[in-house]
C-alpha cells in the first residue's frame, strides 16, 4: 500500500473513531436525561387482572393505603382492584365506609377512610357519639366523623374528607373553607352555614 493510500485509510478510520465516541456520548446523555424526565407517579397494571391489549382507566387512591398515587387499571376493575393496585389498605382503614365491589371509572378518586379513635364517653350535656350537638352548631375543627356523619348531605366519606383537608391544611377559619373539600360544592354549602362552625 502506498502512503498516500496509506493516510486515507489512516484519516478515514480516525473520523470513525470521533463519531463512534460522540454518537456513544449523545446516546448515554440522553438515556439518563430520559430516566430522570420520566414520572414515577403512575404504575401499570400488571398484575394478573391485566386486560393486556385492553382499554385502561386511571385512578387516584388516597387514605388509609400503603402506597397512595395514581394507577392505571383495566377498564371493568373494581374499587377492590384499585386498593390492590395502592399496595391494600393500612390497619387504620374503615372498610365499612367503602363499598370495595364498585366498579372504578375513569378520573375517579378512590378514598379509603381512616377510623377514627373511639370517642370517650358523653358527659352531661354533650353529644354522644353519632348524635349532633343540641346546644349549637357542629364545631369543624374538633368534631369526630360521626359528629360530621350527623350532618345534612355528608355521608362517612365525606365526613372523612373533612377530616382529611383539616389533617392535612390545618384548623378551619372560616365556614367557607368547606368549599375546598371535595365533593361540597357552593349549594351544600349553604345548606350547612348555620349548622356548622370553625
Amino acid at each position: 500500500m502506498d502512503p498516500s493510500t496509506r493516510r486515507r485509510v489512516i484519516a478515514a478510520l480516525a473520523v470513525l473513531l470521533v463519531v463512534t465516541v460522540l454518537a456513544a456520548r449523545h446516546f448515554a446523555h440522553g438515556g439518563s436525561a430520559a430516566r430522570t424526565r420520566a414520572p414515577d407517579v403512575l404504575a401499570a397494571d400488571s398484575g394478573p387482572d391485566s386486560a393486556g391489549a385492553g382499554a385502561k382507566i386511571i385512578v387516584d387512591v388516597v387514605g388509609a393505603v400503603r402506597r397512595p398515587g395514581l394507577y392505571a387499571l383495566r377498564d371493568g376493575a373494581r374499587i377492590a382492584d384499585a386498593v390492590r393496585r395502592a399496595g391494600g389498605t393500612t390497619r387504620k382503614a374503615d372498610l365499612e365506609a367503602i363499598n370495595l365491589a364498585a366498579p372504578a371509572e375513569d378520573g375517579l378518586q378512590v378514598v379509603v377512610p381512616r377510623r377514627q379513635p373511639v370517642v370517650p364517653a358523653a358527659g352531661p350535656g354533650a353529644a354522644a357519639p353519632g348524635e349532633a350537638s343540641t346546644g349549637g352548631p357542629v364545631h369543624l375543627n374538633t368534631a369526630t366523623l360521626e359528629q360530621l356523619d350527623t350532618l345534612p348531605g355528608i355521608g362517612p366519606v365525606t365526613a372523612q374528607k373533612i377530616l382529611d383537608w383539616r389533617q392535612s391544611h390545618g384548623a378551619f377559619t372560616s365556614v367557607d373553607d368547606l368549599d375546598a373539600v371535595p365533593g361540597i360544592g357552593p349549594a351544600r354549602l349553604e345548606q350547612l352555614r348555620d349548622l356548622v362552625a370553625p
